[in-house]
């Protein structure tokens, strides 16, 4: 079972897949890390994007997608865009999306802290935070079977 962690950054999206075996996470190589919406006013825009989506999850055999929520109000609250964006990812019906704020992410990390650094995934720096979401999916489901 895959699991793809997503971060949203303006109008583009972050992805990381990871899955666990065997009590070992794995990270699987994706052909692109980044999407970027184009034209957010474009209703044939939003669709091509979310198609993009669904074809890699299903290209992938994508099961779960986590996205790092963000805040809807203050100083680091999200935009227009990437609320668009959250929206047209979890209308893909192929899978379970859920969304882990900044606490719960927190909360799961002090439980089951990462096994190895985030410099030793090979990932680039940029992918963190869809990492970490997906090890934190990962994470949770593991403590709730």
């Amino acid at each position: 079972m895959i699991t793809c962690g997503i971060e949203i950054k303006g109008s583009e999206v972050i992805l990381c897949l990871l899955s666990k075996q065997d009590g070992l996470f794995q990270i699987t190589d994706c052909r692109q890390i980044r999407h970027t919406l184009s034209n957010s006013n474009d209703s044939e825009a939003v669709r091509k994007f979310q198609f993009m989506l669904k074809k890699l999850f299903e290209d992938y055999k994508v099961t779960r997608a986590v996205i790092k929520e963000r805040p809807t109000k203050g100083k680091f609250a999200g935009g227009a865009v990437g609320f668009k964006i959250e929206a047209a990812i979890q209308l893909i019906e192929t899978v379970r999306v859920d969304l882990f704020n900044s606490a719960t992410i927190k909360d799961v990390l002090q439980k089951t802290p990462m096994p190895i650094p985030f410099k030793a995934t090979g990932l680039r720096a940029f992918q963190e935070g869809a990492f970490t979401t997906a090890y934190v999916a990962l994470s949770e489901q593991a403590t709730e079977n």
